[in-house]
């Protein structure tokens, strides 16, 4: 299973909101490439890159800072935020951007979403952000009157690399993540599954890693502390138990 570390852009810095509110941020870091460099010498795979300020906006913001990222530091990135334009799908995936993240265009336009996954086959996921069960959309400012387990069973269809599933109450909070909601909606689609919001501690790590997932994206515990990437990376490749 993939140990995902999140690195959330914001005015050009590296940050993380509490539930999803841009008015509660905490910067941890003026230079997010040092962030992106730091989490590879500690054995990430790959990093989560997510453009807050386009999420809100409607457009990337922050394409200078993800290019830096991804020429500097040599891992997969996958990046989502404001992707609603085949434009710049196209800059990112010429920019060598492993992965791209549609979330708010899935869900108004299914068409496009199914028109993607077949010209960049292995190269769109789909992120689901759920409040209360709900999709919600516009850099979560927004809730629709969809399920996540419905529109997931919508956009398989589609064959998505992947779907980032997130719970908004638990994202930032450092509370756990929801194993509950997290293992119904795995079971209820057959693509693979990554994991986002609220991985707090190594026993998150050590429970989610004993679920059918793709993998774990984690935020905030990795900036102050409460887990360690490489333990976290470790635990995930060694098949622990959470009496291990």
């Amino acid at each position: 299973m993939l140990i995902i570390p999140a690195i959330d852009l914001k005015d050009g810095k590296c940050v993380r909101l509490s539930m999803g509110k841009k008015e509660h941020e905490t910067v941890f870091s003026d230079n997010p490439v040092q962030v992106a460099e730091d989490w590879k010498s500690q054995g990430a795979e790959y990093i989560h890159v997510v453009d807050l300020d386009g999420a809100f906006e409607g457009e990337p913001r922050n394409m200078h800072i993800i290019k830096q990222i991804k020429e500097n530091v040599d891992v997969c990135i996958q990046v989502g935020g404001g992707i609603r334009h085949k434009q710049v799908v196209e800059e990112l995936i010429g920019m060598g951007i492993d992965r791209l993240i549609i979330g708010t265009r899935a869900l108004d336009s299914p068409e496009w979403l199914f028109e993607l996954c077949s010209e960049f086959p292995g190269k769109i996921a789909v992120g689901i952000d759920a409040e209360n069960g709900m999709v919600a959309v516009k850099g979560w400012t927004s809730v629709s009157d969809s399920t996540a387990i419905d529109f997931a069973r919508e956009i398989e269809k589609a064959n998505p690399a992947a779907v980032i599933f997130t719970d908004i109450s638990k994202d930032g909070m450092l509370q756990g993540p929801s194993f509950s909601s997290i293992l119904e909606f795995t079971k209820s689609v057959n693509i693979p599954v990554i994991a986002s919001g609220g991985v707090s501690s190594i026993e998150d790590v050590k429970k989610l890693s004993l679920f059918p997932l793709e993998g774990m994206i984690i935020g905030k515990a990795l900036y102050t502390g409460n887990i360690s990437l490489s333990e976290a990376i470790k635990i995930s490749k060694s098949g622990l138990s959470m009496e291990a």
